[in-house]
């Protein structure tokens, strides 16, 4: 009998915001058990994908999702920081593929054989299932954030540079939720630091 090829989609999710962690899922469908209406995560509604999200988990052999904080994307830099999320990601799933595709230019190093496929979230089944759970678990991420900091408007923004977290951005400082390397954030810390200078003198 003839075993089945295990192929593993990964994507991320995050890598834009300028808050909170990157996150990337890995997903092994079932071919068996077929999911209708997969598609890229940002092409699909917030209720579509909260149900395709129940619909992965049930059906697929296997799944997993990862984060790296925004400690470490500072740290080693945001394409770093999502492949050691997407690598994290693929250590957890309970079994191991035979091969790993990825969704964009670049694989994360694990060993096994990977492909990278650009546009691969709208094109390849499994890393749609992945680009889906990573996209709805960083949403949730950014939720509970904005609890602890809903002066900033996370639950709306989920940390992109729109106008009104730039603006929140100006009049209440940087978290330590965001990413202090990321340009308009570095901007922001370099003028509270001018103006301590100032007001030291």
């Amino acid at each position: 009998m003839k075993s089945t090829l295990l192929i593993c989609g990964v994507d991320e999710a995050g890598r834009g915001p300028l808050a909170g962690p990157v996150y990337a899922a890995a997903v092994i469908l079932n071919n068996c058990r077929p999911i209708e209406g997969l598609n890229d995560s940002k092409k699909l509604s917030e209720k579509r994908r909260n149900y395709l999200v129940l619909e992965i988990k049930q059906h697929a052999l296997a799944w997993a999702i990862a984060e790296a904080s925004a400690k470490e994307i500072d740290s080693i830099n945001i394409l770093r920081a999502s492949l050691l999320a997407m690598r994290r990601a693929i250590e957890m799933l309970p079994i191991r593929p035979h091969e790993v595709l990825v969704d964009g230019l670049y694989c994360p190093d694990t060993g096994l054989p990977s492909r990278a496929i650009v546009r691969g979230d709208s094109s390849v089944a499994s890393i749609s299932a992945a680009s889906i759970l990573a996209k709805t678990a960083r949403d949730a991420a950014m939720l509970l954030l904005h609890d602890t900091y809903p002066q900033y408007g996370f639950a709306v923004h989920k940390g992109y540079p729109t106008k009104a977290h730039l603006v929140a951005l100006r009049m209440h400082g940087a978290t330590d939720e965001h990413r202090r390397t990321f340009r308009p954030v570095r901007a922001v810390l370099q003028q509270e630091e001018e103006m301590k200078r100032i007001s030291s003198n």
